[in-house]
């Protein structure tokens, strides 16, 4: 059993996708960042940055157990243990890693560049249009290759569009006008979320 302590972010979203998806067993222990859960001794022992999600697999390689954070690496960690959304070929992999990598680190931390911009005390308006505009920009190029292939690192499911959903789910939840105009996008969001394990994974 995969203990998993997460809140209801995008990251926290990646990471229990993830294990959904891979058919892990896990147990949610939710973290109420509101009430500083995530600061608190016990967590800080599992993760000192002080940041979800955190897993704890006492079932690990070797069947030592393994404590991670980062909802990418927990991301890849259920993707290798589960056998699933790694692609088989060598030469598929440079583009699942590349899609993985933009949609962990351009998305997310954009989109909580804006929040935090918007949640200031005094807001700077140029500031957080810029990256409004830089948050669109980047899922006017997902749309683009969307276009052109099925899923976001080709035609095969993978990790990256894993990632990529946490992003796009929590963009169209609160800043849904950054998605306006693109269809290709919206036709991959919808079959992504309409994905039963998906379904489940948000229920946080």
């Amino acid at each position: 059993m995969i203990e998993l302590y997460a809140a209801g972010t995008s990251n926290g979203m990646r990471a229990r996708i993830a294990l959904e998806e891979c058919g892990l067993p896990y147990k949610l222990n939710f973290i109420d960042l509101t009430k500083g859960e995530h600061k608190t001794p016990q967590f800080l022992a599992m993760n000192p940055n002080g940041q979800i999600p955190v897993i704890v697999d006492s079932d690990g390689p070797g069947g030592k157990p393994v404590t991670l954070s980062q909802s990418s690496a927990i991301l890849l960690y259920c993707a290798e243990k589960s056998g699933k959304f790694l692609p088989r070929d060598a030469g598929a992999r440079p583009a699942m890693l590349q899609a993985l990598m933009s949609a962990s680190t351009d998305i997310t931390p954009l989109f909580g560049a804006v929040n935090a911009c918007m949640r200031a005390k005094e807001p700077h308006a140029p500031t957080t249009q810029m990256f409004k505009d830089r948050l669109r920009e980047f899922f006017r190029v997902w749309d683009a290759r969307l276009a052109k292939q099925k899923y976001a690192a080709g035609d095969e499911l993978t990790v990256a569009d894993l990632s990529l959903l946490a992003g796009y789910l929590r963009t169209k939840g609160a800043l849904a006008e950054l998605l306006e105009g693109f269809a290709n996008l919206r036709r991959w969001g919808d079959e992504m979320s309409a994905r039963p394990a998906v379904q489940r994974a948000l229920k946080f």
